[in-house]
């Protein structure tokens, strides 16, 4: 397994995963995402913040990394924090504890870049994927409800979330 900053050349394969983790969402009943810009991700890679898993050449997952979410974590957004986004796995490496693998490779890069926490969200209300968070390490900090989330992904439109946290140390 090897995680690195995704390519220009992984935009497809990015937005591929997305578009299947929304469709697994709806086969849940849970729909967290509505999509994403292919233009917003491609930024995203232009500026480092999206990462891959590969296994054995192919890539597993997905996810996006970000060092600032002041909508979403407000005046806590001025603490030292690693916020985790996106994750999105191909539906061939299911059940492979993706998420676990993301939190030990994100504590590295935090200790050493002086962070203090790493955070995530999810849509309120999905009490399996708390479970899941709470068993990869996570507390649960708040629910919040966004009104209006101007330059964010529109699945943050008027919807609340739950906020995710854990000290690196």
């Amino acid at each position: 397994m090897i995680i690195q900053k995704s390519s220009v050349s992984d935009l497809s394969t990015h937005m591929k995963l997305y578009r299947q983790a929304i469709a697994f969402q709806h086969a849940l009943g849970i729909v967290n995402w509505i999509g994403f810009e292919d233009d917003a991700v491609l930024q995203e890679i232009n500026t480092g913040q999206q990462y891959k898993i590969l296994v054995g050449g192919q890539v597993a997952c997905v996810f996006l990394l970000a060092t600032s979410d002041p909508l979403l974590w407000q005046e806590k957004n001025e603490q030292p924090a690693i916020y985790i986004h996106r994750i999105a796995t191909n539906p061939d490496f299911r059940g492979q504890h993706f998420v676990i693998k993301i939190v030990s490779f994100v504590k590295g890069l935090a200790r050493r870049e002086g962070k203090k926490y790493i955070r995530m969200d999810t849509t309120a209300g999905n009490e399996r994927l708390n479970r899941y968070y709470e068993h990869c390490g996570f507390s649960i900090v708040n629910t919040i409800v966004i009104q209006e989330a101007i330059d964010m992904p529109a699945h943050y439109q008027n919807n609340s979330f739950t906020l995710f946290e854990m000290s690196v140390e």
